[in-house]
């Protein structure tokens, strides 16, 4: 698996879980229990809907960095203003950690009904990918794909599901967007031992004509985190981010750091390789 990795670029994953997702229906377990804050029970059952949105947590890297709850309210709220509710937002996180699911609801004042699904049954149903922009999904009534991203991270996204979901009768405002280019996505660290920190730096210039806005950094695993110089750059100026990698456990390893923008490109994905000794 680490070898196939190495050998396709994110493009050509992108084209291939584009091609394989598309219009394929997910399958939900038969049995499925929803909690409030991830410890009060209640009775929800998926309702039937012309379109539903899938979030799909698993439980690798920053789950609170992933989620993004805060973000999410807001999308929801606009959603249900423009559709009266009428879309559901289903989360299922894979975990074992419940305190950390309570805690993470509870602090962001998330009240809707959540599946924790310890067994990960909708993965073993499904076999989603590991790629974080890959786990959400916009379905049908019939539960096939219509759209793939997360409208959170992405702005293109986001655009996509409610022109989707309104057949493009609710007019967005869309947001300006320039364009980055950075000169290496890809560092393969080489060997090194197991107790030491690596760093590495990467820029990213805004080709654009206008600012560019740094919205947020996810990682693949909390070993890996990333800064950066300063949250914008003009047109023709560069922001610089500076990654550290703490090995986490001994062989080779493939870590991601994904940057969002305000770009027409956005999400950059970084990778980091190597051999911890």
């Amino acid at each position: 698996m680490f070898l196939f990795s190495c050998k396709e670029n994110d493009k050509e994953r992108i084209t291939r879980l584009m091609l394989e997702w598309q219009g394929r229906e997910v399958q939900f377990p038969s049995k499925m229990t929803f909690t409030k804050f991830g410890s009060d029970t209640v009775d929800y059952h998926i309702p039937q809907s012309e379109y539903k949105i899938l979030v799909y947590v698993d439980s690798l890297g920053c789950t609170n960095c992933k989620l993004q709850l805060a973000k999410w309210k807001e999308f929801i709220a606009t959603l249900d203003s423009t559709t009266e509710g009428s879309v559901p937002v289903l989360f299922f996180f894979q975990t074992d950690d419940f305190r950390e699911i309570k805690y993470i609801l509870k602090k962001d004042g998330f009240d809707l009904p959540v599946s924790v699904d310890s067994n990960d049954e909708l993965n073993k149903l499904n076999h989603f990918s590991n790629y974080l922009h890959f786990q959400t999904f916009l379905l049908d009534k019939d539960n096939r794909v219509k759209v793939i991203g997360n409208p959170i991270h992405n702005l293109t996204v986001r655009e996509l599901y409610i022109n989707t979901i309104t057949n493009g009768n609710i007019e967005i405002q869309n947001p300006v967007l320039t364009t980055v280019e950075i000169p290496a996505a890809e560092i393969d660290l080489g060997s090194f031992p197991e107790n030491e920190t690596m760093e590495v730096h990467f820029t990213i210039k805004n080709t654009g004509n206008y600012p560019l806005l740094l919205k947020g950094i996810t990682s693949s695993c909390d070993c890996t985190t990333a800064e950066s110089n300063r949250q914008q750059a003009p047109p023709k100026g560069e922001l610089k981010l500076t990654i550290q990698y703490k090995p986490d456990q001994k062989g080779d390893f493939l870590r991601t750091i994904s940057v969002f923008f305000n770009s027409v490109n956005s999400p950059i994905v970084l990778t980091l390789t190597g051999s911890v000794l």
